[in-house]
């Protein structure tokens, strides 16, 4: 009863009850604040210039305005001002669409303020000059299409006397040598800077453009050299397509522009709208302060650069649609774009995810409206009446990647990266590019008989990469009636070519479930098996004890003195059956022994050949023709898994157990068939990698003769190694020249001997269209293999170099001995 009262302390009346607060407590909030976040300023910079014009519901032109006065009226501030001069550089040379709107920044700067304008154009100044010092002209070509866009910057005839002068140097490299490649390049950097120039806020300067494009359509209107090495298609004139150089198309796309007013309808002007916003007062780029322009010194001789230069063939993957996708070749969007394209894609292949939202945002970076709205169908374009275009975002993106991939003699970077690139799309926009990528798979189709041998097999392992990574899922439907094509014909090659691709990216069960019925023959029995039959199981089969017994000694790793008797045994019954080398017989039962018990995986049969090696490697020496039947035995076992037997091939020549010469006469010599095997697509990989793998050592001893710091005798020993290396590989293309020309040529023995002898079989021509396929694809790699060694050691240090004599040590004078004198402690000697 106590405790009731104590707890109610006389009910509702008696006060006790809750206390009352104030008036004052009642109307406070006490609960605590969350603290105010103020983005720094610095950090507020560095965000708006990052992502400017990437999105497209902001103005970019507002994003221009609000920059341009942050960075002027905090202009004081070091951290701010150097912020923005570093990012400004670099956003230049990383992200090249961004270049017309950080140009516009300073031009709305240099109105306010134009301290910033000058040092912008001092840092441009230097990053020009060391990349002119150092041969990168990419960087050259992007820093003066920045100091293009600032034109209506300069005082006087602003960037154009350093596009003179890159024209006088460009015509000093042609006058020397027609073959020459970098006066081309300069060429393109002087035609690419000339739509900035005249899109810019500049006026006045049509005549200084006209008279720069005579001057330039000397060079690239002339058809050079090189350009035959270089076109995607190996034999145009069946196709009827001309063959154009970027350089040319962009040359004939200028001189239409000059007729035009200089139109340039698809680079966007965003300084424009920014000095619309005040129309009332006078217009303020106009009235700003003029600059010179920077200085910027093209040296003569310049220099190459550590990238090599050839012609650039324009190709498109969506050429030939009822509907233009893409621009066309006359309209100078397609080089521009492509261009921009291109280089955000070889510049940023450190961050393919970034370089994937780039290309999907590729509409936000030019003129809006010249596209049409992401992932339109392609029947949806139809409905587009009267002038508009009917440009694909995704398509002109998808095409700007497939012309990397497809880029010859080489690409800039791994093949990989592209299929990344093109995979990280997919996600980003699935919808956008499957469509796209879909349509460019049936282009590349349909010209897969006269596209270029190394393109088609690049092609081959993107489809096959790019399947795997969507569920291998494709409509092989659009393709059944070309089953009926022979096995050599390039559309049935292709399709045999895929389907092993996939089963190595898959297995042969997951592969089958995905394909309509009548592509089921082309995946056999053996294919579904996880390891191959061993054919001395079979009685049959000739030395069939022997190769078992030899398989169990392989597995129960017996010494080399327990396999030799059953070698021997092997070649003992070859001698007395009137075998020519007795050794073929023992090496196939020794090899196919290997195959058979390191079947279970990679590490398994390295595992067995290790253990082998010295018997392998005594092979070779002995029989040559013995050396071969490895490759043999080791393609038999795999016939139906080829590429575990092109891993298997490269190991060897890892061990040396096989040379490169010995694999190009195993597949130009011993399995040549009248040129049928050509139109096999693992046979013209294994020869690929091998001439790949004898180039790769060639050009790592050519990097390590031009070291400067190579003296002799090293220098007589490198030398040494690369002229024998060198003539290695002489003979290996003279061996594939002379086993191509005559099947290319139609009078190969056994090309003659099928049929009537006529050469007029259905399968013949195609037979001797696989022979000028792969000789074109080798004489190309011998060319440009050639042309790498002679350019590089064209200022190598000569043999006999010995290392300078060490400097010897001054004499120490009487004056600098000093202890004895600081003994004392007056003096401290550190």
């Amino acid at each position: 009863m106590a405790e009731y009262e104590r707890r109610n302390h006389g009910g509702r009346g008696g006060g006790g009850g809750r206390k009352r607060r104030y008036r004052d407590d009642d109307d406070f909030d006490r609960r605590p604040q969350r603290r105010r976040y103020e983005e720094p300023l610095v950090a507020k910079v560095r965000r708006q210039l990052l992502t400017i014009a990437e999105s497209a519901a902001r103005r970019a032109e507002d994003d221009v305005a609000n920059i341009a006065t942050m960075v002027t009226e905090n202009f004081e501030d070091e951290e701010v001002k150097n912020s923005f001069l570093e990012l400004s550089i670099q956003l230049i040379l990383e992200q090249p669409f961004k270049i017309p709107f950080v140009a516009a920044i300073i031009l709305v700067a240099n109105s306010k303020n134009s301290a910033l304008a000058t040092e912008v154009l001092e840092k441009a100044r230097e990053a020009a000059q060391n990349y002119i010092n150092i041969g990168a002209w990419r960087e050259v070509k992007l820093v003066l299409r920045f100091l293009g866009c600032l034109q209506g910057l300069y005082e006087g005839d602003g960037v154009f006397p350093v596009l003179e002068e890159l024209f006088a140097r460009a015509v000093d490299l042609q006058t020397t040598s027609s073959e020459d490649s970098l006066g081309l390049e300069l060429v393109k950097i002087i035609l690419f800077t000339i739509p900035y120039v005249m899109a810019s806020s500049a006026t006045g300067f049509e005549s200084h453009a006209s008279t720069l494009l005579e001057k330039t359509d000397i060079i690239a209107s002339t058809p050079h050299t090189l350009v035959a090495l270089v076109d995607p298609f190996a034999q145009p004139e069946e196709g009827g397509r001309e063959v154009q150089t970027v350089i040319s198309l962009l040359q004939n796309q200028l001189q239409e522009q000059s007729k035009n007013a200089w139109e340039l309808a698809c680079l966007p002007r965003p300084w424009k709208i920014a000095r619309e916003g005040d129309s009332d007062g006078p217009d303020p780029l106009q009235s700003a302060p003029k600059h010179a322009f920077p200085e910027i010194t093209v040296p003569n001789p310049v220099k190459p650069g550590p990238r090599p230069i050839y012609p650039e063939i324009y190709l498109s993957v969506y050429d030939g649609q009822d509907l233009e996708t893409v621009p066309t070749r006359a309209d100078i969007a397609s080089t521009l774009l492509r261009d921009a394209l291109v280089d955000t894609i070889n510049i940023l292949d450190f961050n393919r995810i970034a370089v994937a939202k780039f290309l999907i945002d590729i509409d936000c970076y030019f003129t809006p409206h010249i596209f049409v709205k992401r992932a339109t169908p392609f029947d949806k374009l139809r409905d587009f009446a009267g002038d508009r275009t009917t440009w694909k975002p995704e398509d002109v993106a998808v095409d700007a990647v497939f012309s990397q991939l497809f880029q010859l003699p080489n690409p800039e970077h791994k093949l990989v990266y592209y299929h990344s690139v093109l995979t990280e799309c997919c996600k980003v926009a699935p919808a956008a590019i499957a469509p796209s990528l879909g349509r460019a798979i049936r282009y590349m189709y349909r010209n897969i008989e006269t596209i270029d041998l190394d393109l088609s097999h690049r092609f081959l392992d993107w489809f096959a990469h790019h399947l795997s990574n969507f569920g291998f899922t494709w409509k092989w439907t659009e393709w059944i009636e070309d089953l009926d094509l022979p096995a050599i014909h390039p559309k049935m090659a292709f399709i045999n070519g895929a389907l092993d691709k996939e089963i190595r990216l898959s297995f042969a069960q997951r592969i089958k479930g995905t394909l309509p019925e009548p592509y089921h023959p082309l995946i056999t029995e053996g294919k579904e098996k996880d390891t191959p039959d061993f054919k001395y199981a079979v009685d049959t089969t000739p030395y069939a004890k022997e190769g078992r017994e030899l398989m169990q000694l392989i597995r129960q790793k017996a010494s080399d003195e327990e396999i030799q008797p059953v070698i021997d045994a092997i070649e003992q019954q070859a001698k007395e059956h009137g075998v020519e080398d007795p050794m073929m017989p023992s090496t196939d039962a020794f090899v196919t022994s290997i195959c058979f018990v390191g079947s279970k995986s990679l590490s398994h049969v390295l595992s067995c050949i290790e253990r082998n090696k010295e018997r392998l490697l005594a092979i070779g020496p002995r029989s040559p023709i013995a050396r071969r039947q490895i490759i043999t035995s080791v393609m038999e076992y795999w016939a139906d898994q080829p590429g575990i037997a092109i891993n298997i091939v490269d190991k060897l020549l890892n061990y040396t157990i096989l040379t490169p010469l010995s694999v190009i006469e195993w597949a130009l010599l011993d399995r040549l068939s009248a040129g049928t095997i050509l139109a096999q697509c693992h046979i013209y990989e294994v020869v690929a990698a091998t001439i790949r793998k004898v180039t790769n050592r060639i050009r790592q001893i050519v990097i390590a003769r031009i070291q400067p710091g190579l003296y002799e005798p090293q220098l007589s020993v490198v030398d040494e190694t690369l002229n024998r290396e060198k003539a290695d590989m002489q003979t290996l293309f003279k061996l594939l020249e002379d086993s191509l020309v005559p099947v290319a040529g139609g009078n190969n023995d056994q090309l003659m001997e099928r049929g009537d002898g006529s050469g007029t079989l259905p399968e013949d021509e195609l037979i001797r269209q696989w022979g000028r396929r792969w000789l074109r694809v080798f004489r190309r790699k011998a060319a440009v293999e050639e042309s790498f060694i002679s350019e590089a050691m064209a200022n190598a240090k000569p043999l006999g170099t010995a290392a300078p004599a060490p400097a010897e040590p001054a004499p120490e004078s009487k004056e600098e001995e000093l202890p004895d004198a600081a003994a004392d402690g007056t003096d401290e000697i550190s």
